[in-house]
């Protein structure tokens, strides 16, 4: 193979990569920044990858472009998505394990480059998608897909090399080191793309292999195969696929679970984004519990809790004697999570040195103790998660950018409780129950009042509100119901709820007196004497109130 060069890759190294990238030109920053966008914003895994290859054609001047997938049950090396090429070639990329550039490079985990197709007899182009190409000088480089230490598949990329690269400063031809120079250059850039769409790239491939499975189990049944949820879509979320801590029956809710119930079954650096108050760590929770390391430890963090100082001792442990109190040694958070996940609320609060350390052990799995020489190794899976703008705060020089795009492989975004209204009765059913056991209460029944009030609010923030507002009630609920009244003043002003009053403080004492004497005949099915008796009124002041409010008692009686 004269023609044809191996190199090996190290595409946890993001950091260095980054750096090579970006001293041999600015546009690869805005390749990859255009990338980790696609990645953050799109949930459609396959749309995702299509659209990565779409980018790569614009910034590189890639020809074609393939991803390519291994069934780990036939061993077979498949096209799953491409850019420039028809659906029949696709379907014609097959390959097994060692057959062919691409076989090659699921084999031995290292990139391929081909300067020149026509030259190298391993270059099968089983697609036949360069038929009626011009060869001569067409490159073809090919980079392994990672997940951990396994090969899971390949990115790759046709390129037309110019013969003679000119430098820009001296107008002169580079020679051969400069075309070397600029095939490193095409593999620094297809690496790290490779590293950052991994983890879709894991969840296609099991994906791949269910499906190719689900033939063979539906044959055997004598049934057809039924198609499971995507997510995103407006199909139901079997009883199974929803995670059991978390409420919620709405569309939005839906898609999230379908999320969930992917990433749970891959090793994937997990980014949960969202507001503060809408259950970042619930989600983080039921991705570990629904994975393969739910028997093992669940270790939470939260970096915003303590001082920059505590903060990496907690995290890395510290050494006997490494600082003033430091009596013994101390293990920290990722060594208890060792083989299980470690979860990190509002990583964005960390600093610059601390996201230093915390990239080394995401990409290295390796890190030492406060004080310490010694290496430690760990086998954790990290699930980080924050209410902050991360992008902004790169900007601003606060937060690594290598590190965001760590983290930011898979994101999953937890819906705000203003777009999912209809979970706030689910929510609030929920939290009576809960807070009437631990108050030892009884508390039966929210208000139609109460309701509307529940419904009308916007919910800054979010369910961990609704939580406080409901504990509250159940707390001031003194006749087993929830009224209006029992609920924060957030909830009754014009600003908050959205339901403005403009009335003075009598037409408010009405409306709390009109409210009381409805549920008071509501539990006495419409008998005035003994609803006025409920509420220390006599038979003829009750009579008054009902003809003052225009209430007609007979709806109340069954």
């Amino acid at each position: 193979m004269s023609s044809i060069a191996f190199t090996a890759l190290s595409t946890s190294d993001i950091d260095t990569l980054m750096l090579v990238a970006q001293e041999h030109d600015n546009s690869s920053i805005s390749l990859l920044a255009e990338v980790s966008r696609t990645i953050t914003v799109e949930n459609d895994i396959n749309k995702v990858l299509r659209l990565v290859l779409f980018i790569m054609s614009e910034h590189m001047d890639m020809l074609r472009g393939m991803i390519t997938i291994l069934n780990r049950d036939t061993l077979e090396i498949v096209v799953n998505e491409s850019f420039g090429l028809t659906q029949e070639e696709m379907e014609r990329g097959r390959y097994r394990i060692g057959e062919g550039v691409i076989g090659q490079v699921v084999k031995t985990g290292r990139a391929v480059i081909v300067p020149n197709i026509s030259n190298e007899p391993l270059f099968l182009d089983r697609t036949r998608s360069r038929s009626k190409a011009k060869k001569e000088g067409l490159c073809f480089i090919c980079i392994p897909i990672k997940s951990g230490t396994e090969i899971i598949g390949t990115l790759s990329a046709d390129r037309q090399l110019d013969p003679s690269p000119v430098d820009k400063n001296t107008k002169k031809a580079k020679g051969e080191k400069g075309q070397q120079d600029l095939l490193q250059h095409y593999v620094d850039q297809l690496s790290i793309i490779a590293a950052m769409i991994s983890q879709a790239v894991r969840l296609r491939q099991i994906a791949h292999e269910e499906s190719s499975k689900k033939p063979q189990e539906s044959k055997s049944a004598g049934k057809l195969p039924v198609q499971k949820h995507q997510e995103g879509s407006e199909g139901s979320i079997s009883d199974e696929e929803r995670p059991a801590n978390i409420i919620g029956n709405t569309k939005p809710m839906m898609a999230l679970y379908s999320m969930i119930e992917k990433i749970a079954k891959t090793n994937a650096t997990t980014l949960v984004l969202g507001e503060s108050g809408v259950g970042k760590e619930l989600v983080a929770s039921a991705i570990h519990y629904r994975s393969r390391r739910a028997e093992k430890a669940f270790i939470k963090f939260n970096c915003a809790a303590l001082p920059e100082s505590i903060v990496e001792s907690e995290l890395f442990g510290h050494e006997k004697g490494s600082f003033t109190g430091a009596s013994a040694t101390r293990h920290g958070r990722f060594e208890l999570a060792h083989t299980g996940t470690i979860f990190l609320d509002e990583v964005g609060e960390l600093s610059l040195p601390i996201q230093a350390k915390l990239l080394r052990i995401i990409q290295e799995k390796e890190f030492e103790r406060v004080g310490g020489s010694k290496t430690i190794k760990v086998d954790v899976r990290v699930i980080a998660a924050t209410n902050r703008n991360l992008e902004e705060l790169i900007r601003k020089g606060l937060f690594r950018e290598d590190l965001f795009y760590r983290l930011n492989i898979f994101p999953i975004t937890v819906p705000p409780l203003r777009e999912r209204k209809t979970d706030i009765l689910l929510l609030a059913d929920y939290f009576v129950e809960k807070y009437n056991a631990a108050n030892q209460k009884g508390v039966r029944r929210i208000s139609t009042t109460s309701i509307d009030m529940l419904m009308r609010y916007h919910w800054p923030g979010n369910v961990r509100e609704l939580e406080n507002c409901i504990e509250r009630a159940v707390i001031l609920s003194e006749d087993n119901v929830i009224h209006g009244y029992h609920l924060p003043p957030t909830l009754q002003t014009a600003e908050s709820s959205g339901t403005p009053y403009t009335g003075s403080l009598q037409q408010k004492l009405d409306a709390i007196e009109k409210e009381m004497i409805m549920e008071a005949l509501k539990r006495t099915k419409g008998n005035m004497s003994r609803a006025a008796a409920q509420l220390g009124l006599s038979d003829r002041i009750m009579g008054l109130r009902i003809r003052k409010f225009d209430i007609d008692y007979r709806k109340f009686r069954l």
